[in-house]
């Protein structure tokens, strides 16, 4: 009797009996999924998954395959077949995370599409009897579905539990066969400061700071917001509002809530999300000060894990670090993580592992949601759902935090009240208030640019591209500049620190831009004008204004342009109703102006709130669980991404970059670092600019400027000229 050894991976490096067994695959996967799942008591369905997830390698075939003999075989579909079958509506639920631990997350589908999981449920399989030989499975009635709260409608509440166990099995299964195959890479995991550790180092820099702050009101009053935060992360875990206005050093203070309320009530981690990739740089150099740099992951696109600047006394150090945050970023496994509002939903939304394996690491922990006003309104219900599913199911605290909240509260369910953790925010508006904000009406252009040069140093922001072009080509002159998304960032870095040094040296300084200068630029004029917008948006104008309180009163100039400027669709209506509440409140920025603003914003179909669909998308047949992961993830988008990068190469570092890559046979390990000199273009525009001859192509990845016909199309002003029509067309939106 010839009896068959089945393994899970196989090493050519390695002799066979060496190789890693199937067995033992599957139940410390299974063992570290459930582990994952303990705290919010689904373990036992993880623990399941784990069990199933590699089935389809009992089978002669696979085992065939592993020794380089055959075609690829399907392994993931039958655990996926045998699960549906042996545990009822449960066992669809982990069928769907079971058939999808590879490719990702399937649509339920048609039996016309072979994607689907309907179709794959009903597909002919090798033998892999051979499983229930070494596998021991559970019972049906240690299977049943956990005791959720089901806050956001049963549908979201069953495809949201299975994401969780999707991303519990996942990195279970990452991590086991990272051990068995890549130990290096394994040991590098993990090690980080407690909470409680970090908690100290905080407190010490706090305490030290406060102890050196000068005897002045402002500074009472941002002890008093650090004391209200030290006091609320106290109270038992749930969703919070912090109202603080700019100025009051709300980034210490509610890191401060963060890591007391995690140690107070046995949270693993600290979240900041933000919606600006600037912000985040900042807030992430001031925690890597406070904590240190191995207990702070930044993920978002433009952060590069090589520093350029790195000294050969501190290269092993900093590479030992690079490889720990590289490593956390696939799943989070860290302390304290600073993301963008894009990595943090499209995660809870996402089908591939690659989006879905951070979400178990997400539950437990305190997410603080940075400028919460800036959630897409076009997905704000969506969004909502998942945070309040985190709160009432996955044991999250989450914090929205900003200085013009939005007015959410009809949109919660009854069980979930948030608490304000500043004790009087609307005095606090009103210690901390340095701008007046004044109703201009309609201004021509000229009449504009009349008061523009008027100011030794002044911001103005507008609605287009266009608008910015045309008032900086009528100003130009000594000190003037101008700031878009058609400049790549390497070249507005380079703007902003001039503006800089001017402001700080009394200078003339006078500034056109878009709104990219809102939030996250941490920059200070004495007088702003600001193109009719929502309220939100002149909140952070206004906090562009008079930031140091050098001044008695910064002014801030609202305006309606006259002609052009004006942005379209949704914008439209912001804009629109933010001009009412400037007609109707003498302080438009008020806590009650502002929550009237939101109020009237949200007074809409309800669709505008959802523009893809995606709640009815999971209400659609959820009563016989058939969901569309891959559809939703597919539609649930915050940014459009039908734009394309294009390197322009403004310095002699970029070029050499280029020529790197062109000769490197892993080119794609230069696109982080090529991004601060890259420009979004959408695909129309891309294909009028190789149309045209501006454009190469390097190393078959990077679309490039040409350099011998470079000052014809970017100005070393205002950045990429518009010199195609589609071009031409979308400088007139917003931004």
């Amino acid at each position: 009797m010839v009896i068959i050894i089945f393994y899970a991976h196989s090493d050519k490096e390695k002799d066979r009996s060496q190789w890693h067994l199937l067995k033992s695959h599957l139940n410390d996967t299974s063992v570290i999924a459930s582990s994952f799942s303990k705290e919010v008591g689904m373990e036992k369905l993880a623990f399941a998954a784990g069990l199933f997830h590699d089935m389809g390698k009992y089978t002669l075939e696979f085992q065939k395959r592993l020794e380089g003999y055959g075609a690829k075989i399907d392994h993931s579909t039958p655990g996926a077949v045998e699960i549906e079958k042996r545990y009822g509506p449960v066992g669809r639920i982990l069928a769907y995370v079971i058939s999808g631990h590879h490719c990702g997350l399937p649509d339920w589908g048609s039996a016309a599409d072979e994607a689907s999981l309907e179709a794959r449920l009903s597909k002919k399989l090798n033998d892999y009897s051979a499983f229930f030989k070494e596998i021991e499975i559970p019972s049906k009635d240690d299977l049943t579905f956990p005791g959720i709260e089901p806050v956001t409608g049963a549908g979201f509440s069953v495809q949201f539990l299975t994401r969780f166990l999707y991303s519990c099995l996942v990195d279970a299964d990452f991590l086991d066969t990272e051990k068995a195959v890549s130990s290096e890479k394994a040991i590098k995991r993990g090690r980080y400061y407690s909470l409680n550790e970090l908690l100290l180092f905080l407190d010490q820099y706090l305490d030290n700071l406060c102890a050196g702050a000068l005897d002045l009101p402002i500074n009472k009053k941002r002890a008093e917001i650090l004391a209200n935060c030290r006091e609320k992360a106290e109270f038992e875990p749930g969703l919070f509002t912090l109202t603080v206005p700019t100025g009051g050093g709300k980034t210490l203070s509610s890191l401060s809530f963060a890591l007391r309320h995690a140690v107070k009530h046995g949270k693993k981690r600290v979240i900041y999300v933000i919606p600006y990739t600037s912000i985040i740089e900042q807030n992430a150099a001031v925690f890597k000060k406070v904590l240190g740099e191995e207990s702070v992951l930044e993920h978002h696109s433009n952060f590069s894990y090589l520093r350029e600047d790195m000294v050969e006394s501190e290269a092993e150090y900093i590479l030992d670090i690079n490889e720990k945050l590289k490593l956390a970023a696939e799943n989070w496994d860290i302390p304290l993580v600073v993301t963008t509002n894009i990595q943090f939903f499209e995660s809870l939304f996402g089908a591939r592992s690659s989006k879905c394996r951070k979400i178990h690491n997400i539950a437990n922990s305190v997410i603080i949601i940075d400028e919460a006003q800036m959630i897409t309104t076009g997905f704000l219900k969506p969004c909502l759902n998942a945070v309040m599913e985190l709160v009432a199911n996955y044991k999250a605290t989450v914090v929205l935090c900003t200085a013009t909240q939005p007015a959410i509260k009809k949109f919660l369910p009854e069980s979930i009240a948030p608490v304000e953790i500043i004790n009087e925010p609307q005095n606090l508006y009103k210690a901390f208030k340095r701008v007046k904000v004044n109703n201009m009406g309609q201004v021509y252009d000229n009449e504009l640019v009349e008061k523009l040069v008027n100011h030794r140093q002044v911001l103005c922001i507008v609605n287009s591209k266009k608008h910015a072009r045309i008032l900086y080509d009528r100003i130009q002159g000594e000190g003037t500049f101008h700031l878009s998304t058609r400049m790549c960032p390497v070249h507005r870095t380079a703007v902003l620190d001039a503006v800089k040094e001017r402001l700080k040296s009394g200078k003339i300084c006078r500034v056109i831009s878009t709104q990219l200068i809102e939030a996250g630029v941490d920059i200070d004029f004495p007088v702003v004008y600001r193109s009719m917008a929502g309220i939100d948006s002149i909140a952070q104008s206004a906090g562009r204004c008079n930031r140091e309180g050098l001044y008695q009163d910064g002014q801030a100039y609202v305006f309606w342009p006259e002609k052009h400027g004006m942005p379209r669709g949704w914008l439209s209506r912001t804009a629109s109703l933010g001009g009412m509440v400037l007609e109707s409140y003498d302080d438009p920025l008020t806590l009650e102006a502002v929550e009237k603003y939101f109020t009237s914003l949200y007074e809409v179909d309800a669709d505008l709130l959802d523009k893809e669909g995606i709640l009815a998308e999971i209400r659609e047949q959820k009563r016989q669980l058939k969901f569309p992961f891959r559809t939703i993830a597919r539609k649930f988008k915050l940014i459009d991404d039908n734009t394309i990068m294009i390197v322009i190469p403004r310095d002699k570092h970029c070029r050499n970059l280029l020529v790197e890559a062109e000769n490197s046979f892993f080119p794609g390990m230069y696109a982080r670092r090529l991004q601060k000199y890259g420009v979004c273009v959408y695909e129309k525009e891309l294909q009028e600019l190789f149309t045209c001859g501006a454009l190469e192509s390097i190393a078959g990845r990077f679309y490039v400027l040409k350099e011998e016909i470079f000052n014809n199309y970017y100005s070393k002003e205002t950045g990429l000229l518009p010199i195609t029509e589609t071009m031409l067309t979308n400088d007139t939106l917003i931004i």
